[in-house]
């Protein structure tokens, strides 16, 4: 499962060996100030936007990608019915990154400064 931390002015989005193969590329890094807002959504594939372009995806499964539509583009690694982190971005590579992860309360906390 991808890991979300502060690195500094950074946030990252840290995968594994195996997700990199899936989702066709590797680590993602953004600055902390293109963070508009974070959030935890209890269902994180009501908030995947565009079409898979590149990446993994079976629906209800995993989506491990870069999702593309009309003016977005957002990453995603989602894993089955898994809460994830989903942080909304302005200025930076991706529109919006959705994460599952193990805590995504406490990950949205940290993130938001508390």
């Amino acid at each position: 499962m991808a890991h979300l931390f502060l690195d500094g002015d950074d946030l990252v989005v840290r995968l594994g060996a195996l997700e990199k193969l899936g989702a066709f590329r590797g680590n993602v890094r953004v600055p902390r100030s293109t963070i508009t807002a974070c959030r935890v959504s209890p269902n994180p594939w009501e908030e995947l936007r565009g079409l898979r372009a590149p990446g993994t995806g079976i629906p209800r499964v995993i989506s491990l990608c870069t999702r593309r539509g009309n003016g977005i583009k957002d990453f995603a690694a989602v894993y089955g019915t898994k809460p994830a982190v989903v942080i909304d971005l302005e200025g930076a590579d991706f529109d919006r990154l959705v994460v599952t992860v193990s805590d995504p309360e406490a990950v949205a906390a940290r993130i938001n400064g508390g």
